[in-house]
């Protein structure tokens, strides 16, 4: 399988580092041969028709900021197994710096785009437009991004099945947490009538060290910052915005509700103090950034939960607790944050498309 990756920020590198870890017993595994021919970071384009060597790529992004000047023509895996589409122009072994992401997927012959460029829950681009670029030429898509599902989730399906591809997101909800693709896959004689859980991992870490430490919000966001758990501008996650994007997300995969990021009620947690969570760890509460999805309900604030309960789980831990007709409550829990975590629900993702496929 040819992959363009398009967007190489903690996602990306991950992304990549997961290949090089598991292409080898992936293709010993499934038969797969997974080859990326094409990166792009926000100021270059490179590609390699052989397939270029992740390592390389990592380490010359990691040393020079991004991806100018990286010479491609020496930088190959030898991984040369896939059949290449000789209607398309697969001479190219060259750093191209003056191409924008749509015009790399003119130029490239690829299988899947794997598209984890920052989410931008204004406007849902550059992955709406990508995305939609890829399935329109029958490529399959997948994505960690959560700003054009959260606004355009229906368009975006439609446009897959029109063109009979595949898309997937697992990665764009609860990271490592297999939240999407579980229900379909192992629920499927049960109705998910609710979901409840916490969904950002930035916040819980923020809520579990005041409660532990008894530190204010302003001085735990600053360790959080410093540990590179929350971002230099936090708003997306302590406002809640962020946990609302997958609650739509969610809403319209999951549980089917026709639904966007205007739908939800929101709340943050940067008015929390630590006397509320003193009173709530009396009371035997701890207080939560909440998400609750279902027909009647799409809300995220923070709310209190019994100490012994499956929603005291501490760091960056994200939770979910599925309602079913047939299975009752099921909860699942997994790292919520991180790039190798969050690569690991691409990689998977990547990895069902080929097996279905068989590339």
């Amino acid at each position: 399988m040819k992959i363009c990756l398009i967007g190489l920020g903690a996602v990306g590198q991950g992304v990549l580092k997961a290949i090089q870890l598991k292409k080898e017993a992936i293709h010993e595994r499934y038969g797969l041969n997974l080859k990326v021919v094409a990166v792009a970071d926000s100021k270059a384009s490179v590609v390699n028709e052989n397939g270029l060597d992740e390592e390389e790529v990592l380490n010359y992004k990691k040393e020079n900021g991004s991806l100018l000047n990286f010479d491609c023509r020496n930088n190959t895996n030898n991984n040369t197994n896939n059949n290449t589409n000789n209607n398309t122009n697969t001479n190219i072994n060259n750093n191209m710096s003056n191409l924008n992401g749509i015009e790399l997927l003119n130029t490239i012959d690829y299988d899947s785009l794997v598209e984890a460029t920052p989410s931008n829950i204004k406007t849902g681009e550059p992955a709406k437009s990508l995305t939609l670029k890829a399935f329109s030429d029958k490529k399959h898509v997948v994505t960690s991004n959560k700003g054009h599902l959260a606004l355009f989730y229906l368009e975006l399906i439609s446009s897959a099945n029109k063109n009979n591809v595949e898309f997937k997101f697992e990665a764009s909800v609860g990271g490592a947490m297999p939240i999407i693709n579980f229900p379909e896959e192992s629920l499927s004689s049960a109705n998910i009538e609710s979901i409840v859980g916490i969904l950002n991992g930035t916040t819980n870490y923020i809520l579990s060290r005041m409660t532990s430490e008894g530190s204010s919000y302003e001085n735990v966001l600053d360790e959080s910052k410093q540990l590179g758990i929350a971002e230099t501008d936090p708003t997306m996650d302590v406002e809640g915005i962020d946990a609302a994007c997958k609650t739509v997300i969610l809403a319209n995969s999951v549980l089917g509700i026709n639904s966007t990021y205007t739908d939800v009620d929101v709340t943050g947690i940067s008015k929390i103090t630590p006397e509320s969570i003193n009173l709530a760890k009396k009371e035997g509460y701890l207080i939560k950034l909440i998400a609750e999805v279902s027909s009647v309900k799409l809300k995220v604030g923070p709310r209190l939960v019994k100490k012994n309960s499956p929603y005291a789980i501490g760091g960056t831990l994200n939770m979910a607790t599925l309602k079913t007709d047939l299975a009752e409550d099921i909860t699942i829990i997994g790292k919520g944050a991180g790039s190798l975590e969050t690569a690991s629900a691409i990689l998977t993702d990547i990895i069902n498309i080929g097996k279905k496929y068989k590339f």
